[in-house]
């Protein structure tokens, strides 16, 4: 199944790295934060993919027409550099289309520039390329399959706490209470979508607001409500906690290192 990863904007909120390189290759440990994004999908099977580029292009472009297979992987090298074998049987051979949709285009203008390359397929995926997950894609993509319906996003809790005012017209606060996250779920930027939903676009728009009112309206949208991990990268404290993760091996959104981490835990428990 075909992934399209939206990774043209600017991410005007983390400005301490994307002055230099766009959002989607912020690195997180050892690689920027689209490839872990690429390797859940690929996790799953999903090795397709068409990324919908747009500010500092040449910088994805380069990242994937430059960077060896090796440098993500175990290898041996000899021969003074001109031999190396990979030592990870699992490394994956992605094909990546790599697509310059304009810097400036919202999410619905970049899918639409990109729906020639989907247009054949019976479901296809989407990501915003910027949040991790845990969520069983194979589960997810089975009930929207049978739902019949045209499109599909991540439901998922806010990470933080906030507090919510309840405020009148002329400024008086009725209440001030910290939310309660059981009562709020959030748009999470995985999407699994039929090629029909492009009859639901027009010009200009974004893809969450117009489209999806006229999705709701035929009642062809629906949720997948996850209580699971997850996390966008939208601040530079949200980097922080996410390369704090990274950094500690604590990689949920990783099943090679979720799997690792359940087996030296069963050992350390039988020990």
């Amino acid at each position: 199944m075909k992934v399209v990863l939206f990774c043209g904007g600017m991410g005007t909120r983390i400005r301490e790295y994307s002055e230099s390189i766009p959002k989607p290759m912020i690195p997180l440990g050892h690689q920027p934060i689209m490839r872990h994004v690429m390797q859940y999908y690929a996790d799953h099977g999903h090795e397709d993919f068409v990324l919908c580029l747009g500010y500092k292009a040449n910088v994805v472009k380069d990242h994937f027409l430059n960077t060896s297979p090796q440098t993500f992987a175990d290898c041996i090298v000899s021969g003074g550099g001109r031999e190396v074998e990979l030592l990870d049987p699992d490394t994956q051979d992605w094909r990546v289309a790599l697509i310059d949709t304009g810097i400036w285009r919202n999410i619905g203008e970049r899918l639409w520039a990109v729906k020639d390359h989907v247009r054949n397929e019976k479901m296809f995926l989407a990501n915003y390329s910027d949040g991790l997950t845990d969520v069983d894609l194979d589960d997810m993509i089975a009930k929207f399959e049978a739902s019949g319906k045209l499109a599909c996003f991540l439901a998922v809790r806010p990470p933080l706490t906030y507090h919510l005012a309840d405020i009148a017209e002329d400024g008086k606060v009725r209440e001030f209470r910290s939310s309660d996250r059981s009562d709020i779920w959030i748009n999470g930027g995985y999407f699994v979508l039929r090629p029909e939903v492009f009859d639901y676009m027009r010009e200009g728009e974004e893809f969450v607001l117009e489209p999806f009112a006229r999705l709701i309206e035929d009642d062809m949208l629906m949720a997948y409500k996850h209580d699971g991990f997850w996390r966008s990268m939208d601040t530079l404290r949200d980097w922080q906690a996410l390369q704090d993760m990274v950094e500690k091996g604590d990689m949920p959104w990783n099943r090679r290192v979720s799997a690792e981490i359940a087996r030296r835990n069963v050992i350390k428990a039988a020990s």
